[in-house]
């Protein structure tokens, strides 16, 4: 099984050769053979290049880890209101 938690692309302007805009999904897997447990699965990809990005499987141990980076970062530039919270 596999079910998606949600999507999006950066907002990096387009045209730019040294940096190209990304994509990204985020979504449960349950279904890895090789992972042989749940996984979080992060999906980075070129814009207008599906197929072509790179997946990690992540333990949910990293996944938090992963979470409190973003986390760190976000407070760094003042933005440390979870958006859940209003």
């Amino acid at each position: 099984m596999k079910k998606l938690s949600d999507y999006g692309r950066d907002e990096h302007p387009e045209g730019d050769a040294e940096r190209p805009q990304l994509a990204w999904s985020v979504a449960l897997l349950d279904d890895c053979d090789t992972c042989e447990d749940i996984r979080i699965e992060l999906i980075l990809e070129e814009v207008g290049k599906p197929g072509y990005g790179l997946v990690a499987h992540l333990a949910p141990a990293n996944a938090r880890k992963l979470r409190a980076a973003l986390t760190t970062a976000l407070k760094e530039v003042g933005e440390d209101k979870d958006p859940s919270n209003g």
